[in-house]
């Protein structure tokens, strides 16, 4: 009986989907380049603590993100302002609400 109710438990370990992100599909962008399938995590509205932030390692792509932290973090927090104001608002759109 405990080897039955040890195995159902791996089972349920092994089924169960990641909840820490979700996959995102692959898609071809208007000027007809192919953006490939891959993992992104779920937002929590830190940006110090994503993987494009200038310092972080990206476990995905095994390198360190280049840039300058206070232009990501006033492109980050301007991302909502209209176009003509500071910072770029088409930093951070999806590809298809440009």
């Amino acid at each position: 009986m405990k080897k039955i109710i040890f195995l159902l438990a791996v089972v349920v370990l092994l089924v169960q989907s990641p909840t820490d992100g979700s996959a995102a599909q692959g898609y071809v962008r208007r000027d007809g380049t192919y953006v490939a399938p891959y993992q992104r995590t779920n937002p929590d509205g830190n940006p110090y603590n994503n993987y494009n932030f200038p310092g972080n390692y990206n476990p995905n792509t095994g390198q360190i993100t280049p840039g300058n932290p206070d232009t990501y973090i006033d492109r980050y927090y301007n991302r909502g302002r209209s176009p003509g104001s500071s910072g770029n608002s088409d930093f951070f759109k999806p590809y298809g609400s440009r």
